[in-house]
Formats: C-alpha cells, structure tokens, sequence
C-alpha cells in the first residue's frame, strides 16, 4: 500500500481518527515510542466507501486533503504530549483494518483506541486477531496505575505473552501480577477432565504448571517485582477482578481457543476500561 515501504525504520504505529477520545491512545503510543527509544508514525486511513463505477476524483480528493490536515494535526498534539524527536506521518486509504494491518507489519508495536470499535467488525478486535506484531488497545477512560497484568496459563503459546508483559514492566518500572484462571473444563483434552473431579490436584497441578512457566522469566528480569495467582475461576472472572488496580493487561491472541482471537482476549477488549496489549502466540500463516 502506498506510503508503508517509506515506513521501515524501527517505530510505533498510531492509528489516528482526531477525536478526543482519541486522545488518551495517542498519548500512551507517544510513551511507548519514547520509552523504547523509536520513531513514532502516526497513521491515518481515508477510504472513498462505493464501487470503482462510482468514482469521484473531485471528491476523493477532498478526502484525501482532510486526512493529511488531521495528520498534521495528529502530529502537533504528539509533540504537545512530548513525542519523540522522528514523528512521521503515514496516510493510507483503504478500510481502516485493512490499511492498518498491512502497515502493523513494519512496526514493532501498534496502538489503537478503543473508540474506533464499531458493534460489527471491530477494528479493535480484528487488528489484534490478524496482526504479527503486539497491539494496543487504549480506551478513552485509561487511567494508568503502576501495574501489569498478565492472563495466562500453560499453553505453548504463553511465553510471548510473559516476555512482553516482564519487558514492559521493565521499561515503566511496574510490578507485574501473572494471573491463571484454570476453570476451563471445556477447553481442555479428555485426558485432563478427571482434573476437574478433584479440586485440590486440578489446584497442586496448574499452580506447577505457572510456576515452570514463569521461573524462567523471573531468572532473565530480576529487575521486575512479580507475583502469579492461581484462581478456580473462568479466565475472565479471574482478570476483572486482578485488572482493578492495574495499568496494562496483557493478553495471547488465542489461548485455548481456536477462534481467530481467543475467547478470554474477546471478553476483556469488550468489558475492560484499561489498556489491553494483545500478543500473538505461535500463529500459521499462508
């Protein structure tokens, strides 16, 4: 698409409408940008909506025009918010989920708001499913408290989601709280469901199981305060109540799901009012 190859430095990725509640998500990819020390491109995306038989160039200029107007606009409060020294702008056209999943895959990260989800096809939903790279979704109400959550559990997929969540809380000095909420006698194989029969081994069993996986982490980030808890309850009853005092949740884009975005990562986007990263496991791709 035209304008993402000019994109190739090292960056955050902004996906910018120009509305207030904009603005809180602007803000938290300006941190991430000056945190991480990267170039922060803030990213428009015009799309003219009828069939190429009904095409206006007078028309579709116009909107062109607007998209860089907001742009520059974009970048100005950027800067206000204190942005790093490279702030580029990137106007694409196309459908915004189109548009920003193929100029997510040059960055490092991508930030969104959460104010850009529409009822149906969400682009705060469909970006993290298909994106390659961790997304953010920040909603206008975030208001950041000193502390990462992770949801995870034991899965294959989990250790991208561990490696981010200690890096960030690394970078802004957080504690981290890795939560498991094991009660998912649905999710699991045949040959684990007498598990469920037996509450104090289902209990020993995924309480070792959270422990090997994130032993590791807390060998390599000695520097991050972290504790881990393991809940009998479903995943997102476990979140919403470890989320109340917690800055940043964490997320995989699966889990045990098999839905292009799990099923917990679903939930919490929908329910949460803090910001959520979601962090792609091991994904196929054609």
């Amino acid at each position: 698409m035209n304008g993402v190859e000019r994109t190739r430095r090292p960056h955050v990725l902004f996906g910018y409408d120009g509305t207030r509640e904009n603005d809180a998500a602007l803000r938290w990819a300006v941190e991430e940008a000056r945190l991480r020390d990267l170039d922060l491109v803030i990213c428009h995306c015009w799309h003219w909506p009828y069939a190429s038989a009904h095409e206006d160039p007078y028309a579709e200029a116009i909107r062109q025009r607007a998209g860089e107007n907001l742009l520059a606009q974009g970048v100005r409060r950027a800067r206000e918010l204190g942005a790093p020294e490279t702030v580029r702008r990137l106007l694409l056209r196309g459908p915004v989920t189109e548009a920003l999943l193929e100029a997510s895959a040059a960055a490092e990260l991508t930030v969104i708001g959460a104010s850009e989800r529409p009822d149906d096809g969400a682009t705060a939903l469909e970006l993290p499913a298909r994106a390659e790279r961790p997304v953010i979704v920040v909603p206008d109400a975030a208001a950041p408290a000193p502390r990462v959550v992770a949801g995870t559990d034991a899965a294959e997929g989990c250790a991208a989601v561990l490696e981010y969540a200690f890096g960030e809380a690394a970078l802004r000095g957080w504690e981290l709280h890795v939560v498991y909420g094991c009660w998912e006698p649905a999710a699991v194989s045949e040959r684990e469901l007498s598990l469920f029969t037996d509450v104090e081994l289902l209990e020993k069993t995924r309480t070792a199981e959270l422990e090997e996986v994130v032993e590791p982490w807390r060998e390599r980030r000695p520097d991050v305060e972290v504790t881990t808890s393991l809940l009998l309850e479903r995943p997102c009853e476990a979140l919403r109540e470890a989320v109340a005092d917690a800055g940043l949740l964490v997320l995989g884009d699966r889990g045990r799901s098999l839905e292009p975005l799990g099923g917990t990562s679903s939930e919490m986007l929908r329910v949460c009012s803090l910001p959520v990263a979601v962090v792609p496991g091991l994904r196929s791709r054609g």
